[in-house]
């Protein structure tokens, strides 16, 4: 079986992040990119695949700037066989729909049985580029899994919903994304870090996907406005002089929160 798995190198969640108000681009020179922790989790159910399955074949395939190498060479140090570089500087604050093609475009490259990706990435969590390439790949898509079992022939697993889980499944070939709820990723070992030094990591521009980075015509997405989060303001103290209720239902009910 061949696995493609999507991962993405983000701004440290755990550092400050911050917007460049003149692009509205995340400014990654501020902060420490790491691989995404989703993709870490999303790796890590095809890995526990191929433990099991050794005739699994898994590829990481990303697109960013020259950083992102890093990235993919921690996904083949954890265990994946092979790497896919997505690499134009053309591609420098592409929309999710661009975004879409070009994956899409290179992922049709790999005849792969399994697409595996995160729900949400945390610094666009946006929540739809799984859904967007199942549409333009033709695949089907199960998504937002909290659980997943692959089988030759299908994926399956669980979707959690408010109040309710829903079993979810999709014949192979398919692309699937997962949530937080699936286990932590595994840690390279140093022999794993020491063999992702001889794999193979392919770099591809829009030139050799065939994909035009804009339309002649018109953008695919326009940014309105961006502005740097206001400072948390001070909240309301209620002093209980015997009304505080009263204060507190006239709070929730100007609120719109009764």
């Amino acid at each position: 079986m061949k696995i493609a798995v999507l991962i993405k190198e983000v701004p440290d969640t755990g550092e400050d992040r911050l917007l460049n108000l003149e692009t509205g681009l995340a400014d990654r020179a501020a902060t420490e990119v790491v691989l995404d922790e989703i993709s870490e989790r999303t790796l890590e159910v095809a890995l526990k695949h191929a433990d099991a399955n050794p005739d699994t074949e898994i590829t990481v395939l990303t697109m960013g700037p020259d950083s992102a190498q890093a990235t993919l060479r921690k996904g083949l140090a954890m265990g994946a066989a092979s790497a896919v570089h997505i690499s134009d500087e053309e591609l420098l604050g592409a929309d999710l729909v661009l975004t879409a093609e070009v994956l899409a475009a290179a992922l049709r490259r790999g005849n792969y049985d399994l697409i595996l990706t995160g729900n949400m990435s945390t610094d666009g969590s946006a929540g739809v580029l799984p859904v967007m390439l199942a549409e333009l790949l033709d695949l089907p898509a199960a998504t937002s899994l909290s659980s997943v079992e692959i089988s030759d022939g299908a994926i399956s697993g669980s979707r959690e919903l408010e109040g309710a889980s829903a079993q979810v499944s999709a014949p192979l070939p398919a692309i699937a994304s997962i949530t937080e709820a699936l286990p932590d990723a595994r840690f390279p070992n140093f022999k794993g870090i020491m063999a992702a030094k001889k794999k193979p990591i392919e770099t591809l521009s829009l030139a050799n996907l065939g994909v035009e980075p804009l339309p002649a015509d018109t953008a695919r997405s326009i940014m309105v406005s961006v502005a740097q989060r206001p400072a948390r303001t001070a909240g309301t103290i209620v002093t209980d002089d015997g009304e505080a209720g009263n204060a507190l239902a006239e709070f929730l009910i100007k609120n719109n929160l009764a």
